[in-house]
C-alpha cells in the first residue's frame, strides 16, 4: 500500500515536466518569425502619411490666397472689358516687364527708375517713423507710469489722433517751407499716436503686485523700468509700432501726391497726368506688396521679443 502511494506522486512529478516541455518543442526560434519586408512596408507607409499630411497643410495655407488672387484678376479682367480707360491684366503685365527691366535708371533729377522712387519714399517713411518711435515710446511710458500725466494728455491725444493726415500737410509746409521735411512731419504726427496709446496701455497693464514687490525691495525707478515695466509692456509697444508703420506707409503716398518731388506717391500723380493707367496699377501693387512686407517684418520682430511666446 505504501509503495502504491509513493509511486503515484513520482509518476505525476515525472509527467509534469514532460507536459510543460511539450509546448517548448513546438516554439520556433525567434529568427524564424522575423520578416525583413515588414519594417520596410511600415516605414514606407508612415512616410507616405507624413508626406500627405505635409502636402495637405501646404495646400490649406497656399491655396486660399491663390484662389483669392485669381478671383481678383478675373474681376479685374472683366471690369477692363467694360471700361475703356482701364487696362487689363495682360496689358499691365507687359508694361510691368518693361518697367522692371531697368528699375534704377537715371535720366535726370526727375526722370528716374521705379526703384529710386520706392527708395525715396522708404527713406521718408524711415525718418518720420524713427522720430515717432523716439518720441512716442518714451511718452507712452511716462503717461502709463504717472497718473497725473495720463489725465493731462488724455484729452489732448483724443483731440489730435482723429485728424486726417492731409490736414497736417499745410502746417508742415508753413513751418518747414519745403516738401521733404513736410512729408516727414506728416508721417511723424500721424504714426506717433498708436505707439503712445499702446505703450501706455502696456505699462498700465503691469500687475500691481509686481510694483508692490519693487516698492518693498526699494528698487530704483531705473530698475523698475528695465526689470518690470519694459519687459511686460514690450508686446504692447511692438503692436503700436506695427500699427504706426502701417499708417506711415499709408500717409507717404498721399503726402507725396500733394508735395511733389521724387517718390512713389508723386509718380502715381504724374502718371495720372500722363494718362498712363498701366503704371498707376503697377504702383498700386508695389505699394501693397511693400506694405505687406513691412507689416510681416514688424510682426516677426514683435513675436521674437514677445515673452509670452517663450517656451
Amino acid at each position: 500500500m505504501t509503495s502504491i502511494v509513493n509511486f503515484k506522486p513520482k509518476a505525476e512529478a515525472v509527467a509534469m515536466p514532460l507536459q510543460a516541455s511539450e509546448p517548448l518543442s513546438a516554439v520556433e526560434p525567434p529568427e524564424a518569425n522575423m520578416s525583413v519586408p515588414a519594417p520596410t512596408v511600415e516605414t514606407g507607409t508612415t512616410r507616405g502619411v507624413e508626406w500627405l499630411r505635409t502636402l495637405s497643410n501646404w495646400l490649406g495655407q497656399c491655396l486660399p490666397p491663390l484662389l483669392g488672387f485669381v478671383g481678383l484678376v478675373a474681376v479685374w479682367a472683366l471690369a477692363a472689358q467694360h471700361a475703356a480707360n482701364l487696362p487689363g491684366p495682360v496689358k499691365t503685365w507687359d508694361a510691368a516687364l518693361v518697367l522692371f527691366a531697368d528699375p534704377f535708371y537715371v535720366n535726370g533729377p526727375n526722370d528716374v527708375g521705379v526703384g529710386w522712387l520706392l527708395l525715396n519714399s522708404l527713406e521718408r517713411v524711415a525718418l518720420g517713423f524713427g522720430l515717432a518711435v523716439a518720441v512716442g515710446v518714451p511718452l507712452g511710458f511716462m503717461i502709463g507710469r504717472f497718473a497725473f500725466l495720463d489725465r493731462a494728455t488724455g484729452a489732448l491725444i483724443s483731440l489730435l489722433r482723429p485728424v486726417s493726415p492731409l490736414a497736417w500737410l499745410p502746417i508742415g509746409l508753413a513751418v518747414f517751407k519745403a516738401a521733404h521735411p513736410s512729408a516727414i512731419f506728416v508721417i511723424f504726427i500721424t504714426s506717433i499716436w498708436p505707439m503712445v496709446i499702446n505703450t501706455a496701455l502696456g505699462v498700465t497693464s503691469v500687475p500691481k503686485d509686481y510694483l508692490n514687490v519693487a516698492r518693498v525691495l526699494r528698487l530704483s525707478e531705473w530698475k523698475v523700468f528695465t526689470k518690470i515695466l519694459f519687459p511686460a509692456s514690450l508686446p504692447y509697444m511692438m503692436t503700436g509700432m506695427r500699427l504706426g508703420l502701417g499708417i506711415a506707409w499709408l500717409v507717404i503716398v498721399a503726402a507725396e501726391m500733394l508735395t511733389g518731388g521724387v517718390g512713389i506717391g508723386f509718380w502715381i500723380w504724374d502718371e495720372w497726368n500722363n494718362l498712363n493707367m498701366e503704371h498707376i496699377i503697377i504702383a498700386i501693387f508695389i505699394i501693397g506688396f511693400v506694405g505687406l512686407l513691412l507689416e510681416q517684418g514688424m510682426t516677426l520682430i514683435a513675436n521674437r521679443f514677445d515673452y509670452r511666446n517663450a517656451q
